[in-house]
Parts: structure tokens; C-alpha cells; sequence
């Protein structure tokens, strides 16, 4: 009786081997640098930013009547997060804690004033003004002053960061932090700052016109 003899497996060839090496190394440094698991090897490369933008065209001009009397500066800690039910943050989840520092103007619109909001004495010595109560304006976010401190995110996240036009993106925390600022600025003393500043600003600027007296008063 004559044994069959049993064929050896095929070996794979040397550039198939290479080749293999070489798609799985590259997987494993995109994967760590996507992840921030190996962050180092973000420099490795030597990546160049070029900025390839068009000129920026005016879209419109706004006239402003307004007196910019007092500006406050703000800086909150946000600190958000995002569960999702059944799943543990490990899975799927994130939190972000964000430093939001901006400003807050507050300005009265001497735009508003009517005929009978300005009073001058036939001698030009008295004057009386009523103006409109200063107002808050926009919070404006300091991108110099405002980072991200830290940033936590589940394996899915990170996962969905790799598919992603935008990933990273501190859009929501920018935007709790603007309103965070805004609602500071209402509590604070800037409307009343404002209208101190205002009315010495008036004050100064008529008594170097030869007025002797002079009074300023807000209401709407």
C-alpha cells in the first residue's frame, strides 16, 4: 500500500510578509495618533499648516450711535458631561472641562434721544439730558484666554472621532460658556458703571463747552 503524500502549506512569499508589516504599522500609528494613545508621534511626521483662505469680503456697514461706557471681563469653568443610558461612560459618554474667559461691553444708545431729551437754558449755562438705561451688549469669547482642560470620552466616541469632519469640537462648551458670561454680566455692576461713566463723560465734555451745570438722568 503506497501512503499519499501529504502537501506542506503554501508559505506566504517575502513581499507579501512586508507588505502586511507595513499596512499593519501604519493602522497602528493612525489608530494612536486619532486616539491621543500615542501622542509623541504627532511630530514625527513634521505636518506643515498652510493657510489657503480667500480675502474676506464686507458683507455690510452698520452705523453705531452708541457710547461704549464700560467693558467686564469674565472667565468660567465649564464643566460638562454626557451619559448615555444603559452604556458605562467607558463605552460611551463624555466630559469636558473648559476655561471660557471673554468680554461683556455695556453702552448707552445715544441714538435714542429725542427733541425733548436735551433742555438748554437761553444762556447756555444749564442743561438737562434724560437718556435711555445703558444696556449689555454680545459676550464675545476670548479664544487666547479660553483651552480646554481636560477632555474624557468613551471608546465609541473616540471611535466616531475617526469618521468625523470635526472632531474635538468645543462648540457646545462655547456655547455654555458665552452664556455663563452673559448671565454674570447681568448680576454684576456694569449697566451701573456705565451710566456713572456716561454721565461723567457728558458732565465733562459740556462744563468744557461753558455749561455750569449740568444734569443727566436715565429712564426709558
Amino acid at each position: 500500500m503506497t501512503t499519499p503524500i501529504r502537501r506542506l502549506p503554501g508559505r506566504m512569499p517575502g513581499w507579501a510578509k512586508v507588505l502586511t508589516a507595513v499596512v499593519v504599522v501604519l493602522a497602528v500609528l493612525f489608530a494612536g495618533i486619532r486616539l491621543s494613545v500615542l501622542p509623541g508621534l504627532k511630530d514625527l511626521f513634521g505636518t506643515e499648516t498652510r493657510d489657503r483662505s480667500g480675502p474676506a469680503l464686507l458683507e455690510s456697514i452698520q452705523d453705531i450711535s452708541r457710547y461704549d461706557a464700560a467693558t467686564g471681563n469674565f472667565q468660567v469653568v465649564v464643566d460638562l458631561e454626557k451619559d448615555t443610558r444603559f452604556l458605562p461612560d467607558a463605552i460611551r459618554g463624555s466630559r469636558t472641562l473648559y476655561v471660557g474667559a471673554g468680554t461683556v461691553d455695556a453702552y448707552v444708545d445715544l441714538g435714542k434721544l429725542g427733541k425733548d431729551d436735551v433742555r438748554v437754558d437761553e444762556d447756555r449755562t444749564s442743561a438737562t439730558l434724560r437718556l435711555p438705561h445703558a444696556r449689555l451688549g454680545t459676550p464675545a469669547l476670548d479664544p487666547e484666554r479660553s483651552y480646554a482642560v481636560s477632555k474624557e470620552r468613551g471608546l465609541l466616541d473616540r471611535l466616531g472621532d475617526l469618521f468625523s469632519d470635526n472632531p474635538n469640537s468645543e462648540q457646545a462648551v462655547q456655547k455654555l460658556a458665552v452664556r455663563h458670561i452673559g448671565a454674570a454680566a447681568k448680576e454684576s455692576e456694569l449697566i451701573s458703571r456705565a451710566e456713572s461713566n456716561t454721565t461723567g463723560m457728558l458732565e465733562g465734555l459740556l462744563r468744557s463747552l461753558g455749561f455750569t451745570k449740568v444734569d443727566v438722568s436715565y429712564g426709558d
